[in-house]
């Protein structure tokens, strides 16, 4: 049976329907998800500012993931922007889930910010597969993509997705 995922880009969250993500990923050891859920609440992030957004995945009927831009509260440059909050339920992984919030998170992006920034442990190879360079430099951040190059970023999909 084919799995269809829309992406959408929210700007009101509606908690209850993250209870899922919340639930599953903190059985994981991640507290990101509940950080999103607290900072929306307290209203401290609700990625709102000029060039933030979030996107749902929603498949099968069901949010599969979630996935944030904000500006990069670290960088102190308005044109770097940060994924934040990416995250893809278990059942929803390695079915193009994460690649599409990914790929609309940076489709957003370009027309706001000159760089995407990002730290990951256990996340490294999915963006380097997509187009983030590692980065040891500094410590609240292990991956960038520069914005500005991002044509080969768009050829790189493009191919991927063309069979002839």
């Amino acid at each position: 049976m084919a799995h269809m995922t829309s992406i959408i880009r929210i700007k009101e969250l509606e908690l209850p329907a993250l209870e899922g993500l919340r639930a599953e990923s903190s059985q994981e050891g991640y507290r990101f998800i509940e950080r999103l859920c607290d900072e929306w609440v307290s209203g401290s992030n609700r990625f709102s500012a000029p060039g933030e957004a979030l996107f749902l995945a929603i498949a099968d009927g069901q949010v599969a993931g979630i996935c944030g831009l904000n500006c990069d509260p670290y960088a102190h440059d308005p044109r770097i922007g940060r994924v934040r909050r990416l995250y893809v339920m278990r059942a929803h992984r390695r079915r193009g889930v994460g690649r599409a919030l990914l790929e609309a998170v940076v489709a957003y992006a370009r027309d706001h910010f000159r760089l995407l920034r990002v730290r990951t442990k256990e996340a490294s190879g999915f963006y380097t597969t997509h187009g983030f360079r590692c980065i040891a430099s500094e410590g609240d951040t292990t991956h960038v993509l520069e914005l500005t190059h991002a044509a080969g970023y768009e050829d790189r999909l493009r191919s991927r997705f063309q069979r002839f």
